[in-house]
C-alpha cells in the first residue's frame, strides 16, 4: 500500500472547521477515495513536525497555505530545507498552492505576487507534457483556486505541466520525482465557496461573481488526486 506524508503547512478557519475539516482532511478523503489503496500520514510542519526517516513515506504532499514562501519565518525556510532533502534523494514529491510556489522557490525558480490580483474560482487548465497513460499532452481538467502569489520563473530542470489562461506556470514537473499543481485538488465547491465569501472584499466583486459562476461546474478532484497517487506510485506515461 502507498504509504503518503502530507507536509501540512496551514489550518482551516475555525468557523470552517466543523463543516470542512482542516486541509490534511480534505486531502485524507480525495486520496482515501480513490481506487489505489493508500495510507496517509500527516506532519504539521508549522510546528516542525517532520518524520524520522524519508523512508517513512512513498512520497510527500505539501498543502496550500495563507502564506507567502517568500517569508523569513523559521517553519517556511525549514520546510525549505525539507524540500532540497527531498529533491536531492530523488524522493517523490508533491507540492499544491503554496507548495508548488515553495519548491520553486527554494530550487532556484522565482515566486512573486500576480500583477493580475488574486487567482479565484474554477480555472480550466491544460496538461502540456504527458504525466501517465491517462493525463497526457492536451488534456483539460479543472481545479479550485484561490492565491496571490504565482510561479514565474521555473527552477533548472523544471518543465511546465499545466497551465490556465490566468496562470501560464499553473503546474511544474522535475525529472521524475517532483510534481506541483497551483490548483487545488482538495478544496471541493462548498468551501472554496464558504473561503470566498471570506475573501469577497480581498478579491473584489467582479472577481467574485466570476469566481461563484466559474463554481456551477464541479472541479476534477478526483481525476487528479488519482494522478497524484499514480505519480508516487511511479506509474509514468
Amino acid at each position: 500500500m502507498t504509504v503518503v506524508g502530507i507536509l501540512k503547512a496551514d489550518s482551516v478557519l475555525d468557523d470552517l472547521k466543523p463543516t470542512h475539516g482542516d486541509y490534511s482532511d480534505m486531502f485524507t478523503r480525495i486520496l482515501s477515495a480513490s481506487a489505489r489503496p493508500c495510507e496517509v500520514k500527516v506532519y504539521d510542519v508549522e510546528h516542525f513536525e517532520y518524520p524520522s526517516d524519508l523512508d517513512a513515506c512513498d512520497g510527500y504532499l505539501i498543502t496550500g497555505s495563507k502564506r507567502s514562501v517568500y517569508e523569513e519565518a523559521p517553519w517556511i525556510q525549514r520546510l525549505g530545507d525539507f524540500v532540497q532533502t527531498l529533491h536531492q534523494a530523488k524522493k517523490k514529491l508533491v507540492g499544491i498552492c503554496f507548495g508548488h510556489q515553495l519548491v520553486a522557490h527554494v530550487l532556484g525558480g522565482k515566486t512573486e505576487k500576480s500583477d493580475r490580483g488574486w487567482g479565484v474560482g474554477r480555472h480550466e487548465t491544460q496538461l502540456l507534457v504527458d504525466l501517465n497513460s491517462d493525463a497526457i499532452a492536451g488534456t483539460q481538467f479543472s481545479l479550485l483556486s484561490s492565491h496571490q502569489d504565482q510561479v514565474s520563473q521555473l527552477p533548472e530542470s523544471a518543465r511546465v505541466l499545466a497551465q490556465s489562461d490566468f496562470c501560464p506556470i499553473a503546474g511544474m514537473l522535475i525529472d521524475q520525482h517532483i510534481l506541483t499543481l497551483q490548483g487545488h485538488p482538495e478544496f471541493d465547491t462548498a468551501y472554496a465557496h464558504a473561503l470566498l465569501q471570506i475573501r469577497r472584499a480581498a478579491v473584489g466583486e467582479a472577481n467574485y461573481e466570476a469566481a461563484t459562476a466559474s463554481m456551477l461546474q464541479s472541479p476534477d478532484q478526483a481525476r487528479v488526486a488519482d494522478w497524484i497517487l499514480r505519480f508516487i506510485e511511479g506509474d509514468a506515461a
